[in-house]
């Protein structure tokens, strides 16, 4: 077999390649090289520079990658594409030429997960820590000639290794989970992960949590990122040094445990959902005229609102549908601020209680009649779902309109009173999101 180990070094954000260093090597010798800087034509960032060397300048007069593209072409043709943490370089170089309309195939090996399974032990399988560790010398380290060289070397020692045609076998297999896995990620974690609905978390090397996600089946749902193309997955598996995960039993419940999780760990890959929303409560108080007022009051802790939404929008919507049933008062009920008497755009039946048109009594036993609707639609309900066994029920608990948690209760334990499900709820925080996933189920009056 012939290989092509490979290294590139790139923008970082936008991933345009800067330098590609490309050893051709029979297994014995190095049999060809291709080495050349690349202008990518756009800015180099200054973290970047400073890691690499490479600046703007220097790249200034170098060829763009459709210069050397059919040299690229040509030099892996027919061989198997090697690199350290290989998606990366391979998924940059395919990038490149899928800018130009050309389609890069190439069948490929990591040296990271290689060297993981042929010289076990390390603490690090980092190139410039193994490399150290193995007393290979690595010079110009994060240039793409240095690194590739390093590689080289690295790669040659793992042929010799005892193993090593049925690890390589196996590793080219199209159907082995090697050639898919994060290079940090051991295949053991891998295949511990069940195939029921619950929540995963992605932990980078440090057991930081840096996605949470969702499945019905939560292996498959994992394997699903690994074959992503999109540049936010790659960054994520490439991060990813292990991996968790919280059997649900339902996909509802999984739904809401990941929006716990999300809220608790507030991982970087989590663009959605990360902030918890800001609660707005209506409420009621009476002014020194005794007119009661129905007023929006902004704050998670506000105690014993009426109703409680999580965008003023929502908000206005709500009392103008009041004022509009109940004849009350557009003033009175915070839709216009600072004026003596209401001319709402829309809302007109204002029976005249800021004109002094309508008594005072009158109107708050229209607002006392709207609070008291209002009040008497929260409902309790228990929702049942599927257990995380045979053996298990679920249930979702929702009391006065608000949601409590979730919990889990083995099947053979007899429940006669809803208060006895509370000695297994797992209680839970309300919010805008949790609202969203609950309204289908929930019957709104």
């Amino acid at each position: 077999m012939i290989y092509t180990i490979i290294d590139v070094e790139t923008t970082g954000k936008s991933n345009r390649l800067t330098e590609i260093s490309i050893f051709k090597f029979d297994g014995d010798t190095v049999i060809d090289e291709f080495t050349s800087l690349i202008n990518p034509i756009t800015f180099i960032p200054a973290h970047i520079v400073a890691l690499t060397g490479i600046d703007n300048n220097l790249v200034a007069d170098a060829p763009l990658f459709e210069d050397i593209a059919q040299q690229i072409l040509d030099i892996t043709e027919d061989t198997i594409f090697v690199a350290h943490n290989v998606n990366f370089d391979y998924n940059a170089i395919g990038g490149e030429f899928k800018k130009l309309g050309i389609e890069f195939n190439r069948k490929k090996l990591c040296t990271v997960r290689l060297s993981r399974r042929l010289l076990p032990g390390h603490r690090s399988y980092s190139l410039g820590k193994l490399c150290k560790d193995l007393n290979i010398d690595l010079v110009g380290r994060h240039r793409a000639r240095g690194d590739a060289e390093a590689t080289v070397k690295l790669f040659q020692l793992m042929l010799e290794q005892p193993e090593a045609d049925a690890v390589f076998k196996e590793f080219l297999n199209k159907n082995s989970r090697e050639a898919t896995l994060p290079p940090n990620l051991p295949k053991e974690t891998f295949e511990a992960l069940p195939t029921t609905a619950g929540i995963y978390y992605f932990k980078n090397k440090k057991g930081k949590v840096i996605y949470v996600g969702k499945a019905i089946n939560i292996k498959k749902r994992v394997l699903s990122h690994f074959y992503s193309k999109t540049k936010k997955a790659q960054d994520m598996v490439r991060e990813t040094g292990d991996i968790d995960f919280e059997t649900s039993g339902s996909e509802l419940i999984a739904l809401l445990m990941e929006d716990a999780a999300i809220k608790h760990h507030f991982p970087i890959h989590n663009k959605v959902a990360k902030r918890t929303p800001q609660a707005f409560s209506i409420v009621s108080y009476q002014d020194r005229k005794g007119i009661i007022h129905l007023a929006s009051n902004k704050g998670n802790l506000v105690p014993n609102p009426i109703v409680t939404f999580y965008s003023l929008r929502e908000v206005r919507a709500f009392l103008e549908k009041l004022c509009a049933k109940y004849n009350l008062c557009p003033k009175y009920c915070h839709l216009q601020e600072d004026v003596s008497e209401c001319s709402h755009y829309n809302l007109t039946e204002c029976k005249g209680v800021c004109r002094g048109e309508e008594t005072v009594e009158d109107y708050n036993n229209k607002v006392l009649e709207a609070i008291y609707e209002v009040s008497n639609q929260k409902t309790d309900i228990i929702l049942r779902e599927k257990g995380r066994t045979e053996y298990e029920e679920a249930f979702i608990m929702i009391k006065e309109g608000e949601y409590l948690g979730y919990g889990f209760i083995e099947k053979e334990v007899q429940i006669n009173l809803v208060e006895e499900l509370e000695d297994f709820l797992i209680p839970q925080k309300n919010n805008r999101d949790i609202q969203k996933i609950l309204k289908p189920y929930i019957v709104t009056i």
